[in-house]
């Protein structure tokens, strides 16, 4: 047995006595001086931390990394050139421009960026978002026209005003997409990233990939159907494709189920086989390759009305300044769009960097991001991220550095891209379906992240889902905090460790002890929830004590008024049991004597007496407070008002 004796204080009591607060006697000026004072140290921190490529190029070791690098950089680059041309699409502007996507962003990340790993370029997810944008900002009954030769005949549609007036929208969108996150990053918000939740990015991805297969429909039936954007998009479309089924290019059909089932077969064994394979099978290009030279020779779009991608021209164009009249219409898209590329770009960053042992900074990240987004649109690009895809392939070929993405660059540009390339990238993105069953089974709580997110992004839209999203999973927080899981405590013999007496067979409590043990802070929106959850839990309910105690004093001066009656009230009073005032009820019953030991008030061997006997002995409740991480006022007057500790007293 041991006994610990240690002093109580109160609050003023300590800062009166016990504790002094410094005193900063730094003023604002002075402060300001310090941190904005330059020194040859800040500034090489600064050059190095603005210029990443700066840490490592001056001692890149040529003969052991650069061999691996450029095989690496070859093969990401034959999958990232067709990537670019199919997800051009999917942004709603000609081909070619994924092309540049894959060029001038990919330049610019080796000197900004701190990822070794990650392949910038187009991306699946951002295209979709980029492309909505662009279909809602120029759709196609802006562009129809009637011909100029004849008053009866249907109006055209113009296809290069509108794909003209796309580009614009998307270079005006990857501009301000730039913009945003190079400020985010210049005030260091990088955090961002941390409220969107794994489950929450994993079932907005999945539902990207659904819109993305719904897109690429007609594309694999070759039917003719317009691209809806906005809430219920998806339902529209592949309502649209079912009405227009009937019209299935059947020669259209048979050439991209081909393409899926080659790449299928060429991508499980690339998988199957990556130990084995010096670099992976180049099924995209094959499949670029083949179809070009089928659909020439077999003459396909002329003879059998297959849609092709059309000229792709050469070169490059020169830089030209975007139409910032489109700026306030596209706000609160390139938000989104920044939010998530950046998200998706961090999270692939620092999965490597932790498999690697090196650090990634995400305020770096944003500022590369921004920079690649930003400069780039001036050479009629769209907004880029990394591809979960091109990483791994990246990865598993051996790339040690950025170095990889400067030989991605310089890559010879194929002449055309299937829609096929699409559907078969995604495959990886629809396995996150199998994160249901093992959040079932973990936590209801993001399960339910997971759900909201795909559901909400499926039928609102990538933009409006997104925000549904994380206000759910802000939401979940709140509830978390609100309706907290509380408990009493028992001791588990021969540990120093106490456990939920309600889950572990092992926890017992002391006798006489209870406690009570809640996983949250306790503030205004829970403060009564814990109060109440205290009174069940240890079963002590202050009103209810309060109201025996009224009873039995009342009891007390009736007995004491009587003067026929000998008997008295009294109460048994031990070292070892407790007062009788925390108990919740009392009986009554009559004994022949009293032992003088345990008695104040000592009556006569031969008088009666009644006395106080508790259902209960509980003596002493402690609240562990461990898991609080802060009570504001509305909870300190909550527990302050449960009169335990008056109850003790009386």
């Amino acid at each position: 047995m041991y006994r610990i004796e240690r002093s109580v204080y109160d609050e003023a009591f300590v800062r009166s006595q016990l504790l002094k607060r410094k005193e900063n006697s730094t003023t604002l000026r002075q402060r300001l001086a310090q941190q904005f004072r330059c020194s040859s140290e800040k500034a090489k921190a600064a050059v190095f931390s603005f210029l990443p490529i700066l840490t490592w190029l001056p001692s890149y070791p040529v003969k052991q990394y650069l061999f691996s690098d450029v095989v690496s950089g070859l093969s990401t680059g034959v999958v990232q050139l067709p990537q670019g041309l199919a997800y051009a699409m999917l942004a709603a502007v000609p081909p070619v421009y994924g092309l540049y996507s894959s060029f001038y962003p990919v330049l610019l990340y080796t000197f900004f960026g701190t990822s070794r790993h990650i392949s910038i370029g187009t991306f699946a997810v951002i295209s979709l978002m980029i492309g909505g944008v662009a279909v809602r900002e120029a759709p196609d009954d802006m562009f129809y026209f009637l011909p100029a030769n004849g008053s009866n005949a249907s109006a055209v549609l113009d296809v290069a005003a509108r794909d003209t007036r796309r580009v614009q929208v998307a270079v005006v969108l990857t501009t301000l997409v730039g913009i945003i996150q190079f400020v985010l990053g210049l005030l260091r918000f990088g955090f961002v990233a941390i409220y969107l939740t794994e489950p929450l990015v994993r079932g907005f991805t999945t539902a990207a990939a659904v819109h993305v297969v719904v897109s690429q429909l007609k594309y694999l039936l070759g039917v003719k159907t317009p691209r809806f954007s906005g809430p219920l998009s998806a339902i529209y479309s592949i309502k649209a494709v079912l009405t227009d089924i009937t019209s299935t290019n059947v020669t259209t059909l048979i050439l991209g189920l081909s393409c899926l089932v080659f790449l299928y077969v060429i991508k499980d064994l690339n998988e199957r086989f990556k130990k084995k394979l010096p670099v992976p099978i180049p099924g995209e290009i094959i499949v670029v390759i083949v179809s070009t030279g089928v659909s020439y020779g077999m003459s396909l779009s002329g003879d059998y009305k297959v849609d092709v991608v059309g000229e792709i021209p050469t070169g490059l164009l020169p830089p030209a300044v975007p139409d910032f009249s489109l700026l306030p219409r596209l706000v609160t898209d390139s938000f989104a769009v920044a939010i998530v590329g950046f998200s998706m770009g961090i999270s692939l960053a620092k999965t490597f960097a932790l498999k690697y042992s090196y650090s990634v900074d995400g305020n770096q990240e944003l500022i590369a991001l921004g920079l690649c987004n930003f400069f780039s649109s001036f050479f009629q690009t769209f907004a880029i991220t990394c591809s979960m895809s091109r990483s791994l392939v990246q990865e598993s070929t051996g790339g040690k550095t950025d170095d990889v993405d400067t030989v991605i660059a310089v890559c010879p540009l194929p002449q055309t891209a299937l829609a096929a390339i699409i559907m078969v990238n995604l495959l990886g993105m629809f396995k996150q379906f199998r994160d249901i069953p093992l959040l079932w089974r973990t936590s209801r709580i993001e399960l339910a992240i997971w759900l909201v997110a795909f559901v909400a992004s499926v039928l609102l839209g990538l933009d409006y889902g997104l925000l549904v999203a994380l206000a759910f999973a802000i939401l979940t927080v709140i509830y978390r905090t609100q309706s907290p899981k509380s408990g009493v405590l028992g001791h588990v013999p021969g540990t120093g460790l106490y456990c939920d007496v309600g889950d572990y067979e092992e926890a017992a409590e002391y006798e006489g002890i209870k406690i009570f043990h809640s996983n949250s802070s306790i503030y205004f929106a829970n403060s009564d929830l814990y109060v109440n959850a205290l009174k069940e839990k240890t079963g002590v309910n202050p009103e209810r004590l309060q109201s025996a105690r009224k009873a039995i004093q009342k009891q007390k001066k009736k007995a004491n008024g009587s003067h026929n009656s000998p008997r008295k009230i009294c109460a048994k009073v031990s070292l070892s049991s407790p007062p009788a005032c925390l108990l919740r009820t009392y009986t009554v019953r009559f004994v022949d004597s009293v032992n003088m030991q345990h008695a104040d008030m000592c009556l006569s061997r031969r008088e009666e007496a009644v006395f106080l006997e508790p259902l209960s002995t509980v003596h002493s409740i402690i609240l562990d407070w461990t898991a609080a991480n802060f009570i504001d006022s509305v909870g300190a007057k909550a527990i302050k008002q449960v009169h335990f500790i008056p109850l003790l007293l009386q």
